[in-house]
């Protein structure tokens, strides 16, 4: 103890390190860290995940004059209301009832920091003593890092490959016990870029409404779906099951560093509302920091000026470096793809 100086009464927290480094970032600086600085050998970043940085993939005008009228109007310098800024969430439910069976209301809708904000909170909001949640494989580890955080106990299921990576809902049903507060689902898929069809997602909602458990329904890629199964919203079946939607604008527009993204809780029969879900949501995000006032600001009119041509050429133009990915993939013997 050096010049006589008592004990220090602070520690790093436990656990925290451990839980983060099971992150894709995490992963990625343990791999960047161990590589040797005196080989000559050029790294290729398999595991770049931000397609923003390459000329193919610069999102639409519409979006960057938006942003650009938001931030001149010097209206939008303010905080943000805590659950997001009302024309955003009103023009964010009218954009997701497409389709819908029911109608969303801007007090659905909640406004987050991108996705990653929004399993924050859902994580945060369900975990409590002996809960647990369950969790595909493969998946996103960013939910194991919140669970790990918040000591929610995680029951993993499998992802069936020879079933185009179909949910094992036999296994769902044996893991699930009166502990099991939700499943997670991600669709289309994160890792594995599959789409789960219509009848699949049908028999996801009522096997959770038998369990007795909420879904999550990872939508980050809503929409990105260039194969002969069409994208579906898991929230088609809010009727059957409460479901609590995350989306973002960051895949769909192409920028990730917007940091816009959203919470929607699609329940038209209140059971939410009831067991306290929904006030859990809003005192969380009480305590936690919002997206930019004027990026919220601009999200109508990204909404309603965006043509189907910019995202038919993104699909294009994901499909053929899919393509390409593939094709390569397949001549190297020691890999199967």
């Amino acid at each position: 103890m050096e010049s006589g100086a008592k004990k220090w009464g602070f520690q790093g927290k436990q656990g925290l390190e451990a839980a983060s480094t099971a992150t894709v970032r995490g992963y990625l600086n343990l791999l960047m860290g161990n590589i040797n600085q005196d080989n000559c050998l050029t790294v290729v970043p398999l595991g770049h995940g931000d397609p923003s940085h390459f000329p193919s993939f610069r999102t639409t005008p519409a979006a960057e004059d938006a942003i650009v009228d938001a931030l001149r109007s010097a209206k939008h310098n303010c905080y943000s209301t805590t659950v997001g800024v009302l024309p955003a969430r009103r023009a964010l439910a009218d954009y997701l009832n497409r389709d819908l069976p029911y109608n969303l209301s801007p007090d659905d809708v909640y406004l987050t920091i991108g996705c990653t904000q929004g399993i924050e909170v859902v994580i945060s909001i369900l975990s409590r003593p002996g809960a647990n949640i369950l969790l595909p494989r493969p998946g996103f580890p960013l939910y194991e890092a919140w669970c790990a955080y918040n000591h929610l106990e995680m029951r993993h299921y499998d992802l069936l490959p020879e079933k185009g990576w179909e949910v094992d809902l036999d296994a769902v049903e044996t893991l699930a016990d009166e502990n099991t507060v939700a499943m997670v689902i991600i669709n289309p898929g994160n890792p594995c870029g599959n789409v789960f069809g219509y009848e699949h997602l049908k028999k996801i909602a009522e096997t959770a409404r038998k369990l007795g458990i909420l879904v999550i329904a990872d939508e980050a890629y809503d929409n990105i779906a260039f194969g002969s199964t069409p994208y579906v919203p898991m929230r088609v079946f809010g009727l059957t099951v409460p479901i609590l939607t995350l989306g973002s604008i960051s895949k769909r527009w192409v920028v990730p560093g917007w940091r816009l993204g959203w919470l929607v809780t699609s329940d038209p029969d209140g059971i939410l509302q009831k067991s306290g879900v929904i006030n859990s949501i809003a005192g969380f995000l009480n305590i936690s920091s919002d997206p930019a006032t004027f990026i919220q600001a601009a999200i109508p009119q990204i909404l309603e000026n965006t043509k189907e041509d910019f995202f038919s050429k993104i699909i294009s133009t994901l499909r053929e470096c899919a393509d390409i990915c593939y094709n390569r993939i397949e001549e190297i013997p020691s890999l199967t793809c």
